[in-house]
């Protein structure tokens, strides 16, 4: 009887250490959404802000200027409900104001533009790979959620299901052609 004891306690403890090395892995794939969420509005805000001041810097057509800067500006001010859709239609914007290699040809040859170009570039193409990354994270957390053994045991404890973030982030490609830098 003694012996019978023993090995239940052992396996009670080998469950209790498996749940709770699956709460923390758990744990860390919330905070490597948070991080990742939080370095994706980093380069959102950034993109919208080179965007707004390529806008207002008199480089653009005026009505090149008017659409790029409403976009960035709706893109800044959004409430998380409507960010995705501010985000895609700032992506939009872009690529309306950049579809003409022409229009890029003209930023770089203002005074600064070349240096606004290209800061503006590296902004379009990091914005997909931090969404990359956070939309990454949450799968692996929902994957992980889907358990059995994390419903049964609530180890998610009260976090909110994490969302992916979509959004079309297709950068214009006149700007981020390789061959014309």
């Amino acid at each position: 009887m003694t012996a019978t004891l023993i090995w239940i306690l052992v396996v009670l403890a080998a469950i209790g250490l498996y749940l709770s090395w699956t709460a923390g892995r758990l744990d860390r794939l919330h905070a490597r959404i948070d991080a990742a969420r939080a370095a994706l509005d980093a380069q959102l805000l950034r993109r919208a802000s080179v965007a707004q001041e390529l806008a207002t810097s008199g480089v653009l057509d005026p009505a090149a200027s008017i659409v790029l800067y409403e976009a960035a500006h709706a893109a800044r001010q959004a409430e998380e409900e409507q960010r995705e859709v501010a985000e895609s239609e700032l992506s939009q914007a872009l690529r309306a104001v950049f579809a003409d290699p022409l229009q890029v040809d003209a930023v770089r040859e203002a005074p600064g533009g070349e240096a606004a170009a290209r800061e503006l570039t590296e902004a379009v193409l990091r914005v997909p790979m931090a969404r990359r990354f956070h939309n990454d994270a949450v799968g692996a957390a929902r994957r992980l959620r889907e358990h059995r053994k994390v419903r049964w045991f609530r180890l998610a404890g009260h976090a909110p299901f994490p969302m992916a973030f979509e959004m079309d982030d297709e950068p214009p490609a006149p700007l981020t052609d390789r061959s014309r830098t």
